[in-house]
């Protein structure tokens, strides 16, 4: 797609599968919160891991000469899962995507659809990684978080000269 920005590039996807018979008329189903069959596709396709950022960042860790667990708990019983966890340092990193987390650079609130859903949800989600992050240093570990639009390169720099500083 050559859209100028994300959402262009959305729009053309959807007017290609129209013309390509590729969706249906389904009704969005009772008790979605999507205000569309299109954006209950967008949300349904979002990944839990392995997602751009994390896999650049993984790629660059490796270079560095590091190794370490993938999707893991670093707190047995603590429903918390970072995205790269080096267990002998006790140092537990989370790649936290821009609109999901917050960030305060580049997230925008939603202004049309469900505001005050999106703006519980987010708030939902730092409020949560503030606990994941108290009790994960209350139990001895560092807690590295990089925002998805950080230079994967610097962010695997930082990362690497913690990991050292602790092993």
């Amino acid at each position: 797609m050559d859209g100028a920005t994300r959402a262009a590039n959305l729009k053309q996807a959807w007017v290609a599968a129209w013309a390509l018979d590729l969706l249906t008329e389904e009704p969005v189903p009772a008790g979605s919160w999507a205000s569309s069959r299109e954006s209950r596709a967008v949300m349904a396709a979002n990944k839990g891991r392995d997602t751009v950022p994390e896999l650049l960042l993984r790629k660059a860790l490796h270079r560095q000469g590091l190794r370490y667990r993938v999707s893991a708990r670093p707190l047995a019983g603590f429903r918390r899962t970072a995205d790269v966890v080096f267990t002998k340092a006790r140092v537990a990193v989370f790649v936290d995507g821009c609109f999901w987390h917050g960030c305060p650079e580049h997230h925008r609130p939603a202004t049309k659809q469900h505001s005050g859903f999106w703006s519980r949800k987010i708030e939902g989600n730092r409020a949560r990684d503030k606990e994941t992050n108290d009790v994960l240093q209350e139990a001895g570990w560092t807690v590295i978080r990089v925002w998805e639009h950080e230079d994967p390169v610097e962010a695997a720099r930082r990362i690497t000269g913690v990991v050292r500083s602790l092993t």
